[in-house]
């Protein structure tokens, strides 16, 4: 699933941007400052960072270009007050990716942040037997049939896709479609897993392997 990273030290903000990103489908981790995002960069890997300029510990500018120069290649959205000219184009020279002065519609932002997660070069179409999960349009279909899924459910079933025939662990899917404060003894993967199994009907393709985990393949 797509992970954005929102680094604001703006609180009502921080929670806004990240409960529109969340809606829009996109799995969403936060920081307050550079070092709190910096530990979560170096923990996970993200789609896009969205970054306030002006954070508790310094211009995050300076962060990222250093980064940049370590040859990270992760997209980047700079949010600011600033709106000159030159702080715009700095944005661009020390590695941003788009820029987005404040005040702003989160709608608009959303856009922008899904338009850059497209250039991580993640495949537009998964396909496994009959079962077909259109990336670009969200949608996912078995036999040519239309399958509505929640949120939750579209996030486990691309990962698993992007796993098949693999045996894939129950905290592993914790890891990579929930949030960090998900507890990995949790139960939710099974209930997920279980909406899903209903949805795709037979022959079943998401599998149990007792005491492992998940396989998703032709049994």
């Amino acid at each position: 699933m797509t992970r954005v990273l929102v680094v604001e030290d703006d609180e009502d903000l921080r929670v806004a941007v990240a409960a529109k990103l969340s809606a829009d489908g996109l799995l969403v981790d936060t920081a307050r400052d550079v070092a709190s995002a910096d530990e979560a960069l170096s923990g996970r890997e993200f789609d896009c960072v969205v970054f306030d300029r002006m954070l508790p510990d310094g211009d995050s500018i300076g962060y990222v270009h250093k980064r940049r120069r370590q040859g990270w290649a992760v997209p980047v959205l700079f949010l600011t007050a600033r709106d000159a000219l030159a702080d715009r184009v700095a944005g661009f020279e020390h590695g941003g990716d788009d820029y987005l002065v404040k005040p702003f519609s989160v709608a608009e932002l959303s856009a922008r942040v899904e338009n850059l997660c497209r250039r991580t070069g993640r495949p537009s179409v998964l396909r496994h037997a009959d079962l077909e999960l259109d990336c670009a349009r969200r949608e996912v279909r078995r036999a040519g049939v239309l399958i509505t899924c929640s949120v939750k459910e579209y996030a486990v079933l691309e990962y698993l896709l992007t796993r098949a025939d693999q045996i894939v662990e129950r905290a592993e899917v914790i890891e990579h479609c929930w949030d960090s404060g998900t507890d990995p003894m949790s139960n939710v993967v099974d209930v997920v897993v279980k909406r899903l199994r209903r949805k795709l009907h037979e022959p079943q393709l998401i599998h149990t392997v007792r005491g492992r985990g998940y396989l998703l393949g032709i049994a």
